[in-house]
This record gives C-alpha cells, structure tokens and sequence, in this order.
C-alpha cells in the first residue's frame, strides 16, 4: 500500500487518509522503516475500507468549480447571516463578527475572539444540518470546548442536533 511519511516531534504513530485519498502516517522523528510498514500493514484492513468510502464520497460529491464555489458563496452570505442572526436572538448570544469562507474540513468555526466563520461548503446540505452548526457555532461562543455543558447548550436549544448532525455526514448514494 502506497504512504507517505511525516515525521514530527509527536509519540506516536497516526494513520490519516487525506480528502483526495491518500494515506498519511504520522510518525515520531526517529521511527524505523520496518516500524512504519509494520503499522500500516496492522491496520491494513482499516485503510482499504476508509479509502474505499472515501473515493466513493469524492466521486459522489466532487470538488466543486471556481464558478460553483462562487455561488456556493453568494447562497452562503445571503443565508447564513440570517440564520445567525435568528438564532443569536432565541440564544441571547452575540457573535463579534460572522465570516464566509470556502474552508474544505470544517463547516464553521468560533475564534477565541468570538467571531464565526462557516463554510460555502454548508449551502450543498440540508438547511437543518446548517441551522445546526449554527446552533453549535454560537454555544461555542459561551463554552470554547466540547464539554457536556456545550452539548447540553446546543441540546437545549436543538433537541434533534444528532439527527441533524448527522445530515452533514456524506455518505454512498
């Protein structure tokens, strides 16, 4: 199976298949060859069915153009504000500053400086999945954690956020 190495200054081996279906291993600064091959060859099993789904999510769902990212964004500035601005209100939080961008492994985010960005990406979901990381974006700006606090934030004011959080999941059509 074809891999390619990254050496750090970490403690242990870590397996990663990237979006466009290559396998990385993360490795401490003097691991051996034979160490790494050994790795990969034990997790062997667990790789070919990741790279399987995953092919199968990018053949699926490809990578969008220029042009479609573009009104990806245009849909995204039109939408999202709103929804945050909905939600703010129900919520009684107030982000400092929301942002879209075109970021490809997170739908949205929550600076230490309380400022939101989501993803354009959002727009290709159902618009629950969207009001959900909404919902998520604004508790982080009172708990910047994954605490049971924060589930229990999101919770009360999405019931359903599981179902919808798994809306945001790609999955074989």
């Amino acid at each position: 199976m074809k891999f390619t190495v990254i050496y750090s200054k970490r403690r242990t081996l870590s397996l990663e298949i990237t979006m466009s279906a290559e396998v990385l291993v993360r490795a401490p600064m003097k691991t051996s060859k034979k160490r790494i091959e050994e790795f990969v060859k034990s997790h062997e099993e667990w790789l070919i069915s990741h790279l399987e789904k995953r092919k199968k999510i990018n053949e699926s769902h490809p990578e969008p153009t220029k042009e479609e990212l573009d009104k990806l964004k245009a849909i995204a500035k039109e939408i999202i504000p709103r929804k945050v601005e909905k939600y703010s209100a129900v919520m009684g939080i107030i982000p400092e500053h929301v942002s879209i961008n075109s970021a490809k492994t997170r739908f949205g985010s929550c600076s230490s400086a309380n400022r939101l960005n989501f993803s354009c990406r959002l727009m290709e979901h159902d618009e629950r999945a969207i009001d959900y990381v909404v919902v998520h974006e604004l508790a982080h700006i009172v708990h910047h954690n994954h605490s049971k606090a924060f589930w229990a934030l999101v919770e009360s004011y999405m019931p359903d956020y599981m179902e919808r959080k798994r809306l945001l999941k790609f999955t074989e059509e």
